[in-house]
């Protein structure tokens, strides 16, 4: 089955220039294209502006509306932006006229929890891109595109898009507006009027563009598109509407960008491992170099709210040296993406995945220098081998002894032991429950130790990693001393 999801970006003109994630401002701003007003937000209409009004009637009526002339450029950009976004749901994205972008969800369906949750998730990523958006879907792309433009429909079934379609306006087809005064006179209202007209007359008088075009939107004539093949490699820019003082007003800027390469690794089936976030401030003679933000990530992955909340943790904890004017993301390490684990039993306190995603949150939040691991060394003392490092460092890995008692809490300094009735006592006289472990090193560097470890148990049965020192056969009378060096868990 074969469904279309349509997104029609109804202020796309206004929106290129400022994002429906910023407040209107206080005047009102509207677009112009050709000295007419082509749309404008609501404070502007309250003001009285109109559509096709004049530049010199919007001054007259409003002289500090922000005005800005159309540019279709930034608006087919901002469209591109959208589907390489929305190819999170299908490979299969287009761009269509009339700031619309079609997408076929039909094999996607099941994988996102349907087209209810699919036009959620849609939503979410329009509104992180900064547009307003009208939604849709139908079992075809030209039905999907028409119900776009007038209405949030969404349809499953021919029979049923046919009666949606029916009642549209007849100006809705594209194909039908040179004709609109003769359709007007024969008493035409709706594409159901138009419908019921003959095919013959219909094609000597408009053309074959006209019929072919009601019969794709109703799933009588087969559809072609030209779907968007997503860049080789992802490198995006958003300028900023406004100067940004404080680095993290970036992130609505930075959500943009993720979302978008979200969209990019999904349909190269990509998983990311690195990316560079580059803060832009002034150009000219003033001109400072980039601020990069640097994403390292333990874990491959492709997720959008893990990538957001890691950006967001890493620009609350940088000084901005000047404002920032623009953003731009680069995605510098890459690799095929991993399906996800099918186990029938997951595994308990969740993957791999999701504890390297917590510690690359906790690098991002605390800093790679507060964010350690155990790196071991090939020592045999106990202080010396077990040492820590940032959690991102290299080290070469040791293989560790097997069978051999290691404590989950090492003292950073041992604790002398009391002797009581010739036993170590720690809270309770202590027996031996291990075989003894001698250790000898620090010949070479001079912190030469000789001890024999032993795993101790108390009266209340914890356990304690204690050992002797090891005296020579002159100091053999000499009291012998215990030491507490680790706690097992």
């Amino acid at each position: 089955m074969r469904v279309f999801l349509a997104v029609h970006l109804p202020r796309l003109q206004l929106e290129v220039f400022r994002p429906g994630w910023l407040p209107e401002p206080a005047h009102g701003s509207v677009v112009l294209d050709r000295d007419k007003v082509l749309i404008a937000d609501g404070v502007a209409r309250s003001a009285g502006v109109r559509v096709g009004m004049k530049r010199g009637g919007v001054l007259t009526l409003a002289p500090e509306v922000e005005m800005y002339e159309r540019d279709p450029s930034r608006e087919y950009a901002a469209q591109r932006e959208v589907a390489v976004a929305l190819m999170q749901f299908s490979p299969e994205v287009a761009v269509l006229d009339e700031a619309v972008v079609v997408a076929d969800i039909g094999a996607s369906l099941r994988l996102f929890g349907g087209l209810l949750a699919i036009c959620r998730q849609a939503k979410a990523i329009l509104e992180a891109i900064g547009l307003t958006a009208r939604i849709s879907a139908a079992p075809t792309g030209q039905g999907a595109w028409l119900l776009a433009r007038n209405r949030n429909r969404r349809v499953l079934k021919l029979d049923s898009l046919e009666r949606q379609l029916s009642a549209l306006p007849l100006l809705s087809v594209p194909e039908v507006r040179q004709f609109a005064d003769w359709f007007t006179g024969l008493g035409c209202e709706t594409i159901a009027d138009i419908r019921r007209l003959p095919r013959a007359g219909l094609q000597r008088r408009c053309g074959e563009h006209l019929l072919d075009s009601l019969d794709r939107a109703f799933g009588t004539s087969p559809e072609l598109f030209d779907w968007l093949e997503p860049p080789p490699t992802f490198s995006a820019r958003v300028e900023m509407p406004e100067r940004i003082e404080h680095a993290e007003a970036a992130l609505f800027g930075a959500h943009r960008l993720i979302v978008q390469l979200c969209g990019w690794l999904c349909a190269k089936q990509l998983a990311l491992t690195g990316a560079t976030l580059l803060l832009e401030h002034e150009r000219g003679r003033q001109a400072i170099e980039p601020t990069p933000v640097e994403i390292a990530l333990g874990e491959p992955t492709w997720r959008e709210e893990h990538l957001v909340r890691l950006i967001k943790e890493r620009l609350g904890r940088i000084a901005l040296s000047a404002p920032v004017i623009a953003l731009r993301l680069d995605a510098s390490n890459v690799q095929p993406a991993t399906p996800a684990s099918d186990s029938l039993f997951p595994q308990p306190g969740g993957t791999p995945e999701d504890h390297a995603r917590l510690i690359e949150l906790l690098v991002a939040r605390l800093g790679e220098e507060n964010v350690l691991r155990p790196a071991p060394t090939a020592d045999y003392r106990p202080e010396i081998a077990n040492r820590w490092v940032p959690v991102a460092s290299a080290s070469k890995s040791i293989v560790l002894p097997e069978g051999l008692p290691r404590p989950t809490w090492l003292l950073e300094k041992p604790v002398r032991l009391l002797m009581r009735k010739h036993r170590p006592f720690y809270g309770s006289p202590l027996r031996m429950v291990s075989p003894g472990e001698r250790i000898e090193a620090g010949w070479f560097d001079g912190e030469l130790v000789t001890r024999d470890y032993f795993v101790a148990q108390g009266e209340d049965q914890s356990c304690f990693w204690i050992y002797r020192e090891r005296v020579s056969s002159r100091d053999a009378e000499a009291d012998q001393r215990w030491f507490l060096h680790g706690l097992f868990g």
